[in-house]
């Protein structure tokens, strides 16, 4: 169960032009430091205004550290990075690439564990937490323009909340430099420890709301992320919202879901309507028919790409964050998520999700085999098999 801390102002920011703008505020007053995690750092037009923005605050005395994933990133343009490093920005690499080498599942294993999270904190008294990279929205993976922004969220956090997350991400920074940490390393620690038992980050702010913040580790928070989904939707009484960009749950997950539809509860699936990565989308696909026929209703969002990862539930429990419904982000990524329980918070959530149901997204209907073309049978056939087998590699396969 997470822990849920009182007194938090939580405020939604809807795809990159609502985030970006108050990111870059808040770097712009940053008085003493800043830590920013992110899977994709992109040399784009936002890459370089957030560049610019951590450069100012470098510039002026500002800690600033900078993790992002060898993977997501591992194209972290030369020219940033030298940048970022002349004016004493600090980056840190999480698991950098290599040239793909076989040495067995293990090794395997290792290599696919990656940093999903985006989270960002400035001087300990305030974070953004979300699913959104360095990265311009209006533009897929391939550098092509898109007729509208990626659907995607992220919450700016004031209050308890913070303190928590941030504790996470200095500690992630020190575990990232514990081979060559120095005496400047310890004694930081330290004082992390201290900030940390003293307290003073639990002051509640008037009129806040309760909030947790959830993540999914290696170590001991390996379901942490699944296991809330699964026991909101399990007290689920009237109304399930999941939007969800890659969405290939477990069985246990699929199973509460058709037995929420079971009991009368109204279960909506928002997903991606454009194919991005093939592979993800026809497998998703391929669990249609198992929900529809349980009652769980469908929609595939059309207006652009959707990457959000966000849920809302009986108006007063919901989620934002960087975790998918797939193996990737379920059994292999590090991934974090807030929580919040609010009437207030939920139903602005839901009210922006039902619109873009209403009008930007088409209903999946329940058809019988024989009237899918055999082509997407195939694809999607060919791709549930092939997720199925990298599931293997996990040694989780039987969950799915």
């Amino acid at each position: 169960m997470p822990r849920f801390f009182s007194g938090n102002h939580i405020e939604l920011l809807c795809c990159g032009q609502e985030y970006f703008p108050a990111l870059i505020e808040a770097i712009n007053a940053a008085e003493s430091e800043i830590y920013l995690e992110t899977y994709i750092y992109n040399d784009d037009a936002i890459g370089e205004r957030v560049t610019a923005a951590l450069i100012a605050a470098a510039e002026r005395g500002v800690t600033v550290r900078v993790t992002v994933d060898g993977f997501g990133s591992d194209n972290l343009a030369p020219h940033l990075r030298k940048t970022l490093e002349a004016v004493d920005v600090e980056i840190r690499v999480f698991r950098p690439e290599h040239r793909l080498r076989w040495l067995g599942l293990s090794y395997l294993r290792q290599r696919i564990r990656r940093l999903h999270r985006k989270l960002v904190m400035v001087d300990r008294k305030l974070v953004f937490v979300g699913g959104i990279n360095i990265s311009d929205d209006f533009l897929d993976n391939k550098g092509n323009r898109l007729d509208a922004p990626r659907y995607d969220f992220a919450v700016k956090v004031q209050g308890p909340l913070v303190g928590p997350i941030s504790v996470v991400m200095m500690n992630q920074w020190l575990r990232l430099n514990w081979q060559t940490m120095v005496k400047g390393d310890i004694a930081f620690g330290r004082s992390v420890a201290h900030w940390w038992m003293q307290g003073a980050w639990m002051t509640p702010l008037s009129g806040g709301i309760e909030a947790a913040f959830v993540r999914r580790d290696n170590f001991r928070n390996r379901t942490s992320i699944e296991r809330t989904y699964l026991r909101a939707i399990g007290r689920a009484r009237h109304d399930i919202i999941l939007c969800n960009a890659y969405f290939f749950p477990g069985r246990r997950f699929r199973k509460a879901l058709k037995h929420a539809a079971g009991r009368g509860v109204r279960v909506r699936l928002l997903l991606q309507g454009r194919v991005e990565y093939p592979l993800q989308h026809y497998a998703s696909q391929s669990l249609y028919d198992d929900l529809l026929r349980a009652k769980v209703e469908i929609y595939e969002y059309q207006r652009s790409l959707l990457h959000a990862k966000v849920a809302v539930i009986d108006n007063n429990w919901a989620t934002v964050g960087s975790s998918n419904l797939d193996p990737f982000s379920m059994l292999l990524a590090r991934e974090a998520n807030v929580v919040v329980r609010d009437h207030v918070f939920s139903g602005g959530l839901r009210r922006q999700l039902e619109a873009v149901i209403e009008n930007d997204s088409v209903a999946a209907p329940l058809l019988e085999p024989r009237q899918r073309p055999w082509v997407r049978r195939v694809y999607n056939w060919f791709a549930y098999g092939v997720l199925r087998l990298g599931i293997m590699i996990t040694g989780q396969s039987s969950r799915y």
